[in-house]
């Protein structure tokens, strides 16, 4: 749980510093490309945090072999960040199937205790298996606990990144759509 919780906070403070105002850096942009060029729009996108600001730096530095390279390029860098955004999940998602299975083998273990208090014993009574089965019962919850609050968690996360991916993908559309305009206007 504690493993599962320290990635999980780390990744919803990096995925909430990596979210960008994408249309407000695309409005800059434009300005940028009309006003200044391409160098004047890199450095907009230099001097702004997040993904889709390295995927417009990276499509920027290909103008100058057309369009086509532009594309390519973004769609490369563009599935870089989304790696970087991705990092770490698969530990969530891990200790997310682990812990149902150390509680139920924790379970197994309380009711072989019981059973051996039995056998031990040689006599059935509930004080004897008491124990083990509380045991049983207690690892059981806690496995369950630890994968109810995880999954609450993977589940934002999923989401969050969804997000960031899909406005990446139409910011990058639109900064396609953005330097087409500016060839044309040339």
């Amino acid at each position: 749980l504690i493993l599962g919780l320290a990635i999980s906070i780390e990744r919803i403070i990096h995925l909430n510093l990596a979210t960008t105002n994408v249309s407000k850096l695309l409005g800059k942009v434009d300005e940028a490309l009309n006003s200044g060029g391409v160098e004047a729009a890199k450095e907009v996108c230099r001097n702004t945090n997040g993904p889709v600001a390295s995927i417009f730096v990276q499509g920027l530095m290909r103008m100058s072999e057309g369009v086509e390279m532009v594309e390519k390029s973004i769609i490369a860098y563009g599935s870089v960040e989304m790696g970087k955004l991705e990092k770490g999940m698969v530990w969530i998602s891990l200790f997310i199937s682990l812990a149902p299975m150390l509680g139920f083998m924790g379970t197994v273990i309380g009711m072989i205790d019981a059973f051996d208090a039995i056998a031990a014993a040689g006599d059935v009574s509930p004080s004897l298996v008491a124990g083990g089965i509380k045991v049983a019962l207690l690892t059981t919850v806690g496995g369950l606990i630890v994968a109810v609050i995880l999954q609450l968690f993977y589940n934002y996360l999923v989401s969050k990144v969804d997000s960031l991916v899909n406005s990446m993908e139409d910011a990058s559309i639109t900064l396609v759509d953005m330097l087409v305009r500016h060839n044309e206007g040339k």
